[in-house]
Order: structure tokens, then sequence, then C-alpha cells
């Protein structure tokens, strides 16, 4: 599939206002409060920020007041995924790639599911990926390309696809593209 430039509006009366500059929080309904809270504050890092009068928890990982937020539903379970559109996955940043190895290690030491790990493509960042307690897509990267001024992507050529970290270390990318 091919994907065009969107239109460049006509006037500025038509030119949206709107400029973000960051992913601000994920608010995702969960079956069991306290074992996805157990997750995110014990193997994730997160911090609690506040509970509101519904019993919703507010979780940090930096200075916002929260970046996911946790809503509760008794007796439901997330749709199959051949049941409609889902959320895909939620994507966190660390700070080194010793950390990745370090998460694996921990996920796997503590029986958590790892679903991916290595290099995908498009971004080209190397990450780990597995899943919440109510089966969500979480994914931890490291590395991920930064588009200059020029706008330019890194060709697909480069992206050097690789199954684990250990491959995707040992083909790193080109600097330049």
């Amino acid at each position: 599939m091919a994907i065009s430039e969107p239109k460049v509006p006509q006037t500025e009366a038509d030119r949206s206002p709107i400029a973000v500059h960051k992913l601000g929080h994920v608010v995702y309904e969960v079956s069991d409060m306290e074992r996805s809270v157990k997750f995110w504050t014990e193997v994730m890092g997160f911090k609690v920020s506040d509970v509101n009068e519904w019993g919703m928890v507010f979780l940090r990982c930096a200075q916002d007041h929260h970046t996911i937020a946790l809503k509760e539903v008794k007796g439901l379970n997330r749709p199959a995924k051949d049941q409609g559109l889902q959320l895909d996955h939620m994507a966190f940043a660390v700070d080194s790639l010793e950390t990745l190895f370090a998460a694996r290690e921990y996920l796997k030491r503590h029986d958590i599911p790892i679903v991916f790990e290595g290099r995908r493509g498009p971004g080209c960042n190397i990450g780990v990926e597995f899943l919440d307690p109510d089966g969500y897509l979480i994914e931890i990267y490291w590395g991920m390309d930064q588009i200059g001024p020029d706008g330019r992507s890194r060709p697909a050529e480069q992206f050097r696809r690789a199954r684990s970290l250990e491959e995707a270390v040992a083909n790193p990318l080109p600097e330049r593209w």
C-alpha cells in the first residue's frame, strides 16, 4: 500500500493548529487491578501517582503525573485477535542496550512470556516485546532512529531485521542514510 503525503491546506484557515510533541498517556481496561498494578510497578518500574474515586490507578515513569492509567472492568476479558480492532501494543523507551539485555533476563526469570526480541524494521529500534497480565503487548526499546530537519527516514534496505538482541548487536546499522 502506498502512503501519500497529506494534502497541504490551501489557506492558513485550513491548517490544523494541533502540534503534538509527545505521547501523553494511555488509559486501558484491566480485569484485575491488583495484578496489573503489581505488573506495572514491579516489572515495568512505574510509580503510583494517584487513585481516583472510581478506583482508577494512575502510574508514572517520569515527571508527568501519569503515563499509564488503569481502569478495572471485572468479569470481562480482551476479545480474541480475530474479533475486531484492538490496541496492538504500547512501547516504552529505555536508557540503554544493557537495560534491554537485563530486562530480557528478568522477564525470563519471572516467567513472563517474551513474544519477540530483536529489530523489526522502520525506526530500527532494538526491542523486547512481552505480554502484561491481561495479554496486552508491551514493547521496551532502545535506539529509535531520529528524523532530522530533512525529513528523511532510513531506507528499507538498511533495516537489518534481527530475531534476537544478540543478532541486532552483531549487525549494527549504518550511521548515515
